[in-house]
C-alpha cells in the first residue's frame, strides 16, 4: 500500500462524523523542531489516525506516529539511529465539552477559528515528547559501556569555622 501525504489542517468533528481513518506520511522538512532536537531524521514520519465518536459522545482522534532519528549517545558521543514512536488520543475543546468529565486518556486540543488544528504541529509535539531524556546506545552496542570512567578526585573542603558556633554558646546561657 502506498503511503500518501497527510493533510496539514484537519477538522476533527467532520472527520469523526465520517469515521475517517488516515494512513500516511508527513515529510521530514515540515518537522524543524524535531530536527533541532536530534541530529537528523531518517526518512519521513509515518502516521496512522482514526477519528470517531466515543460512547460519551466525545469526538476522538487516536493515532500513532513513528520515525527513525539520528541521536547522539550521551555515554560515548557517537551517533546512532533511534526509532521514535508515539501513541496519542485527543478530543477537541468544543463549547459543550466539560473538562472535568473527560477521561484521563484524552488530551484536549485547541481548534482554530475554522474548527481545525495543525496536524503537523501535533505530530511533531508528540514525537518530541517521546524522545529519550538521555539517549544512549544499547549496552551491547556502545563502545564505552564496559570502560571504567573516572572523572578525577574531589579536593577536600576547606576547614572553616562554623558560622553558627557562636549560637551554641548563647544557647547554654
Amino acid at each position: 500500500m502506498q503511503k500518501v501525504k497527510l493533510p496539514i489542517k484537519i477538522d476533527p468533528v467532520r472527520c469523526a462524523a465520517k469515521r475517517l481513518d488516515y494512513q500516511g506520511i508527513v515529510e521530514a522538512k515540515h518537522m524543524t523542531r524535531l530536527v533541532e532536537s536530534s541530529n537528523g531524521i531518517v526518512g519521513d514520519i509515518e502516521a496512522d489516525l482514526s477519528f470517531f465518536t466515543d460512547p460519551q459522545g466525545l469526538v476522538v482522534m487516536q493515532g500513532t506516529a513513528s520515525v527513525t532519528l539520528i541521536v547522539e549517545c550521551q555515554r560515548c558521543s557517537g551517533e546512532f539511529e533511534y526509532h521514535c514512536k508515539s501513541e496519542f488520543s485527543y478530543t477537541p475543546l468544543l463549547r459543550n465539552t466539560i473538562e472535568d468529565e473527560l477521561p484521563e486518556s484524552y488530551e484536549l486540543i485547541q481548534l482554530d477559528e475554522n474548527g481545525e488544528f495543525d496536524l503537523n504541529e501535533l505530530i511533531e509535539d508528540e514525537l518530541i515528547l517521546s524522545l529519550p531524556i538521555v539517549a544512549m546506545h544499547p549496552l551491547e552496542e556502545c563502545p564505552m559501556a564496559g570502560a571504567q570512567m573516572t572523572w578525577g578526585e574531589i579536593d577536600p573542603a576547606d576547614e572553616r569555622p562554623n558560622p553558627f558556633a557562636v549560637l551554641t554558646s548563647l544557647k547554654r546561657k
